[in-house]
């Protein structure tokens, strides 16, 4: 997702606009190897059973907000399921949960892979958040830790979604891409740009997730663990 930013001075994915036409290509291969990396080579039915039960959630809930001036009602149970059910689950929900939506709410598209991989990588960090004494289950700690995480992981999936159209929405300008730059000349780009166009919509993807951990965070993590001991999860 982040080609924009590494792809080398004259190279095929700077001169032309095949970047997200590969990423899309790509994705059905990636997604298959974190299966397999992560699920420890597959996928039980019972595991299988709950990813379409929270993909159903998640495609059901996605209507209340949307996106609307910045609203999103599915990165928290992204980020709870991660957590608790681990990174590899967290991966998998992030991608088939965002499919699901985008066919019930009709928004497929050309945006659609990008917006299953970098929800992907929501769930997966949430699955890979430490567990120290202060954030054990229960406490009030690990609902301030994902809180915490949703905010820097709504903030971030806004940055990785401009990626896939800034390089071709503005050519001329301190805020335009420049081809085959690096890093160090388009990244501080990219920033002013998701400053001056997404800021709005992302802290309110940020602010809603919050809330929503808040809120339902303390419930939500004891019926799912609750759920994981009965399925024998582990």
């Amino acid at each position: 997702m982040s080609w924009p930013l590494l792809a080398a001075p004259g190279g095929a994915l700077t001169e032309t606009t095949s970047g997200p036409w590969l990423f899309a290509l790509l994705l059905p291969l990636v997604t298959a190897t974190v299966v397999v990396q992560l699920g420890d080579g597959g996928l039980d039915a019972r595991a299988v059973a709950l990813l379409g039960v929270l993909s159903a959630v998640v495609a059901a809930v996605r209507p209340f907000g949307a996106g609307a001036a910045g609203v999103e009602t599915v990165f928290f149970l992204i980020v709870l399921a991660g957590r608790v059910f681990g990174a590899g689950f967290g991966f998998l929900l992030g991608c088939t949960g965002l499919f699901a939506s985008a066919l019930l709410t009709g928004g497929v598209g050309p945006w659609m892979p990008y917006q299953m991989f970098a929800a992907a990588f929501v769930g997966l960090g949430a699955g890979l958040l430490p567990r120290t004494p202060d954030t054990q289950p229960g406490r009030a700690g690990e609902v301030a830790l994902l809180v915490g995480y949703g905010v820097v992981a709504s903030l971030a999936y806004g940055l990785l979604m401009n990626l896939s159209f800034w390089p071709f929405a503005i050519t001329q300008g301190e805020l335009a891409y420049v081809p085959g730059g690096g890093l160090g000349e388009n990244l501080p780009r990219l920033l002013a740009y998701s400053l001056a166009t997404s800021l709005g919509w992302d802290v309110g993807r940020a602010v809603t997730t919050a809330v929503l951990l808040v809120l339902t965070g303390p419930l939500l993590l004891r019926v799912l663990r609750r759920a994981a001991r009965r399925a024998n999860w582990s």
